[in-house]
């Protein structure tokens, strides 16, 4: 089976999806988040860092779950473009929001 290459967006939305569980992993491990969401260390790194773009679902749900995020949450910080410190401050409230 061939892959089609990955569009310019959806590059740009699995950064976005890396930032944001780098963000809400916060100090946690990367090893400790990746067992308790049955991946390996070494996908989660991928993800995180952008070179998976497309995760399947169950991935990110078990990554969402660990980190008490909510997929509304996550789809939502993803979704939309980056503008500059606006996503910033969205971020830290939605991090805020699972804080409390």
């Amino acid at each position: 089976m061939v892959r089609l290459p990955l569009t310019p967006a959806e590059v740009e939305r699995g950064e976005r999806l890396g930032a944001l569980l780098r963000r809400a992993r916060g100090e946690r491990s990367m090893l400790d988040t990746a067992l308790a969401a049955r991946i390996s260390p070494e996908t989660l790194r991928k993800i995180e860092t952008g070179r998976v773009a497309t995760p399947a679902f169950p991935t990110i749900a078990a990554i969402a779950d660990v980190l008490g995020l909510s997929l509304d949450a996550v789809w939502a910080e993803i979704s939309q473009p980056e503008r500059g410190l606006g996503a910033t401050e969205s971020g830290h409230q939605t991090q805020e929001r699972l804080a409390s």
